[in-house]
C-alpha cells in the first residue's frame, strides 16, 4: 500500500501554498539545521492570541494538511469574523528537514518535542522565540499518532486524541491547565456526533522537556492535538477533516468563551489511549520460523511507514502471533479464504513464512 498524500516535504507544501487563490502573510522565523526556512503566517487583529505549530515531527503531516483547509476557512465570511477577535500565528512545518526525510527527528537526529528545556536545536529555538515575542493566550501543538491507539481499553480506534499537559511534576491544576482541559472537553463534546467514542486522551505524566508541558508551566493553556486513525483511511482524509473541525471548534470557543461552561470532570471522562490495535489480523495461518512450525495461528501485522521517492510505503511487519491474539485490528482476514499471502517481515528484521 502506498500513500502520496502522507508525504509532505517543504517543497511540496510550498507548491500547495502557491496554488492558493490568495497570498498568505508570511514571515521567516528561523532556519532548520540544513538551512531551510521556517515560515510563520499571522492572521487577524483580535485581542486573543493563539499560537499553532505543526509537523515538529516530520512524519506527522495530517495536521499540516488540515492547516491548508484552515487557511481556506479563514478566507470565508465566518473566518473573517473570527479574525476580528483572534490573532493567530501559525507555523505549519517547524521541522522542514524531518518533513523532507519523513522522519520524526530533525537533521541532527533530535526529537524537537524533547528539546523544550535545552533548546539545543535551531528549530526549537525558533519556536521559543516566536512564543516569547508573540505572547500567546493559547497554544495548539499539532501532531499525528500511529494507528495502534484505542480510545479506552479495547475501545474504538482513536480518530483524534488530545492532552492538556501537566504544568508540574505534581500534576497540579494550574489556571492554564484548567482552561486547556475545559477547551478540550468542549471540542470533545461537539465532535461526538461525527466520531462517537473515537476520541482519546493521552497520559498526563509531566515531562519538562516537552513544549506543551513547558508552555503550560509558563502559564499558557496548551492543547496537544493528535491526528489519529479511522478504519482503512490510511491517507487520513477523514482525520484531516476532523482536525479542521476540532481547530475551528477550539478557535470559536476561545472567541466566544463558551468552553468555560465545560468542567474538568468532562475532560477526565475522555477515555485514555491504549495501544490495543494492529493494522491487520490474519486468522488460520500456518507459520514457520527458526523455532518451529505453528498451525492455525492468528497473525498480528502492523504497518511500518517507509519513504519511497515522493510517497510513503506501508510495509507489513509481524507484531506477534499466537492461537488467540488479544488485540483489535483495522482489518481482519482469514487465510483460508486468501489464495496467496505475501511474506511478512518479523519485527527483529527476520522473516516468517506464512501459508
Amino acid at each position: 500500500m502506498i500513500s502520496k498524500d502522507r508525504y509532505l516535504s517543504s517543497h511540496k507544501w510550498d507548491l500547495m501554498l502557491k496554488a492558493l487563490p490568495y497570498k498568505l502573510p508570511t514571515t521567516v522565523v528561523g532556519h532548520s539545521v540544513l538551512n531551510q526556512p521556517i515560515n510563520a503566517h499571522r492572521f487577524g487583529n483580535g485581542a486573543k492570541k493563539v499560537l499553532l505549530w505543526s509537523q515538529m515531527h516530520g512524519n506527522e503531516s495530517t495536521t499540516t494538511r488540515a492547516l491548508l483547509d484552515l487557511f481556506n476557512h479563514l478566507n470565508t465570511s465566518k473566518g473573517e469574523k473570527l479574525l476580528t477577535c483572534i490573532t493567530m500565528m501559525i507555523i505549519p512545518q517547524l521541522n522542514p528537514d524531518g518533513a523532507k526525510a519523513y522522519t520524526r527527528v530533525n537533521a541532527n537526529d533530535v526529537d524537537l518535542n524533547r528539546d523544550a528545556l535545552d533548546l539545543s536545536q535551531p528549530e526549537s529555538r525558533a519556536l521559543k522565540e516566536v512564543f516569547d515575542a508573540f505572547q500567546p493566550n493559547f497554544c495548539f501543538n499539532l501532531h499525528g499518532q500511529r494507528s495502534i491507539f484505542a480510545a479506552g481499553k479495547m475501545g474504538k480506534s482513536a480518530s483524534l486524541s488530545f492532552l492538556a499537559p501537566a504544568a508540574d511534576a505534581q500534576n497540579n491544576l494550574s489556571p492554564a491547565r484548567i482552561q486547556a482541559m475545559q477547551l478540550i472537553a468542549h471540542i470533545h463534546k461537539n465532535l461526538q456526533k461525527d466520531i462517537p467514542d473515537q476520541i482519546g486522551r493521552y497520559d498526563d505524566t509531566f515531562n519538562p522537556n516537552c513544549f506543551g508541558d513547558r508552555f503550560t508551566s509558563l502559564g499558557v493553556p496548551t492543547l496537544l492535538y493528535e491526528a489519529g486513525h479511522n478504519g482503512l483511511d490510511y491517507e487520513r482524509h477523514f482525520t484531516k477533516k476532523m482536525i479542521l473541525d476540532a481547530l475551528v471548534l477550539g478557535l470559536n470557543a476561545i472567541e466566544n468563551g463558551e468552553f468555560l461552561n465545560c468542567s474538568m470532570a468532562e475532560y477526565d471522562q475522555i477515555p485514555e489511549n491504549k495501544k490495543d490495535y494492529v493494522d491487520i489480523i490474519i486468522k488460520n495461518v500456518d507459520i514457520r520460523t527458526e523455532t518451529g512450525f505453528f498451525k492455525k495461528q492468528e497473525l498480528a501485522v502492523y504497518y511500518q511507514e517507509v519513504k519511497k521517492g515522493e510517497s510513503v510505503v506501508f510495509k507489513p511487519v509481524c507484531h506477534s502471533f499466537s492461537k488467540k491474539i488479544d488485540l483489535l485490528a483495522h482489518r481482519v482476514l482469514n487465510a483460508e479464504k486468501i489464495l496467496k499471502l505475501s511474506e511478512v517481515e518479523f519485527n527483529e528484521g527476520r522473516t516468517i513464512d506464512i501459508f
